[in-house]
């Protein structure tokens, strides 16, 4: 039986393009989404939109990092993170505006943003299947489609108020093409000191390269410049499995399994959260 057109997808239709055609629009058509030279992509049974063709991207979230990542969400630890990325978006989005989420994961992030925005729409776009089966139903207004962030994104110009890019891989010209002139980007970035605790005791996890940050600036600097940036720093108590999760939910997990942290005091019972916040317009 055709899977029907998800609401979110509907509200959202009209910013996707035919990842193939590059130009033409979508349409919904007996369960897949269509366009007039009959490129064909199917709606997963779980809403989310299979956009991605070729070669798939190998390095999106696994089912275990989706469902650590969902356990640790959930219990808030992560919410002053969400709270700022909410607050610089919002400033920047009409009543019925748009938000795209590139890499958006479980969708955690796109939600604390709508939650905000009562009016708006918004779209997460990421590799990982496991993730788009939680980020089509993190939010009502909140559609999800699988995409890699290194090819041209399967959008229209010029139709998102805010690009969010959390913890995320980034492609600067795809930012800035598919901005409004008004629009922003919301990048989120981890400091030097963020987990540094964690880092101390289990060396595989990975680390973070000093020379991060420039490279950051360099890449985005011609196609945008920063507006703002906003510091993001707590020490955050670690509970039960969460520590276990905080790494299962990271691309450490590909280097780690549960057993090599089972060790009694390997992991911290806290850690220190620093992220950067900065609110990008285009040039």
């Amino acid at each position: 039986m055709p899977v029907l057109l998800p609401p979110a997808l509907a509200l959202s239709l009209d910013l996707l393009r035919c990842p193939t055609c590059r130009t033409r629009r979508l349409y919904p058509d007996r369960g897949a989404l269509c366009c007039p030279a009959d490129h064909s992509f199917d709606i997963a049974r779980h809403s989310y939109a299979s956009l991605l063709t070729g070669n798939r991207a190998t390095s999106g979230d696994d089912a275990a990092m989706v469902q650590a990542r969902d356990r640790f969400l959930a219990t808030g630890r992560y919410a002053p993170i969400r709270k700022v990325v909410a607050r610089l978006a919002a400033g920047s989005v009409p009543e019925r505006g748009t938000v795209v989420d590139v890499g958006c994961g479980t969708g955690y992030y796109l939600a604390g943003v709508l939650d905000q925005l009562p009016g708006a729409r918004g779209l997460g776009l990421d590799t990982s299947v496991g993730a788009l089966r939680s980020a089509a139903r993190a939010h009502e207004r909140a559609a999800a489609a699988t995409w890699d962030v290194f090819r041209p994104f399967p959008l229209a110009d010029a139709v998102a108020d805010v690009v969010l890019d959390v913890f995320a891989p980034r492609n600067p010209a795809e930012f800035h093409r598919v901005l409004r002139p008004a629009g922003r980007l919301i990048v989120v970035r981890p400091t030097g000191r963020h987990l540094a605790e964690l880092r101390g005791r289990v060396p595989a996890v990975v680390t973070i390269d000093p020379a991060k940050e420039q490279r950051l600036h360099r890449a985005l600097d011609p196609y945008l410049e920063a507006v703002v940036t906003e510091e993001v720093e707590y020490p955050m108590a670690l509970v039960g499995l969460e520590a276990l999760d905080l790494v299962g939910m990271t691309p450490s997990a590909r280097h780690l399994s549960r057993a090599d942290l089972s060790d009694d005091g390997l992991l911290p019972d806290r850690v220190t959260v620093s992220v950067l916040a900065t609110a990008y317009q285009p040039r």
